[in-house]
C-alpha cells in the first residue's frame, strides 16, 4: 500500500510543479474525458434502476 501512496504523490508533486497552462492541458485531455467515461458508466450501470417496478417506464 505505501508504495500506491508513494507514486502517487510523485505524480501529485509531478503535476503542481508543471506551468499552469500545462496543467489546464492535462486537466482537458485526460481528467475530463476519464470523468465522462466513468459518468456513462455508472449511467449504464444504474439504468436498470431507473424503471418502476412493474415493468412500466
Amino acid at each position: 500500500m505505501r508504495t500506491i501512496i508513494d507514486a502517487w504523490d510523485a505524480f501529485e508533486l509531478w503535476l503542481t510543479q508543471l506551468p499552469f497552462g500545462f496543467q489546464v492541458v492535462f486537466v482537458t485531455v485526460v481528467v475530463l474525458p476519464l470523468c465522462a467515461a466513468v459518468a456513462l458508466g455508472l449511467d449504464r450501470v444504474t439504468r436498470r434502476f431507473d424503471r418502476a417496478p412493474d415493468g412500466r417506464d
